[in-house]
């Protein structure tokens, strides 16, 4: 499992690792019932804390993307399709949200963003 962690910036490690974890399981480059590293493993792969690794695991966990067997570890939950939609359905808020703050910023009126979203989303 390829993880990048920056330690500079304003997103928190644990959180780099929760987005990046999502992203793999949803792409499909982590499969339901896989084996995700123990926290351990992973805080020494990354030369981090195991706490940060807890928090990361936890949060996944809470959000439905991994189970956790005690004594067995960490693995890829089955996948929830309302809870890939919900996720997606997030992430293409807040896209949307820079993007209208951006458009009033530059004098770009409503009907130029949502011809540009038509153009770029591929309708007519």
């Amino acid at each position: 499992m390829d993880i990048i962690i920056r330690n500079t910036g304003e997103i928190p490690i644990y959180d780099q690792i929760t987005r990046q974890v999502k992203g793999l399981i949803l792409s499909g480059a982590l499969a339901e019932a896989e084996a995700l590293p123990s926290m351990r493993a992973l805080a020494k792969d990354l030369r981090i804390s195991v706490i940060t690794t807890k928090r990361a695991y936890e949060e996944l966990e809470r959000e439905g993307f991994i189970t956790t067997v005690p004594g067995k570890g960490c693995f890829v939950a089955p996948r929830n399709l309302e809870l890939v939609r919900e996720n997606a359905l997030r992430q293409v808020e807040e896209y949307l949200t820079k993007a209208v703050d951006a458009a009033k910023c530059g004098g770009v009126s409503r009907a130029e963003v949502a011809e540009t979203l038509d153009i770029i989303y591929g309708e007519e």
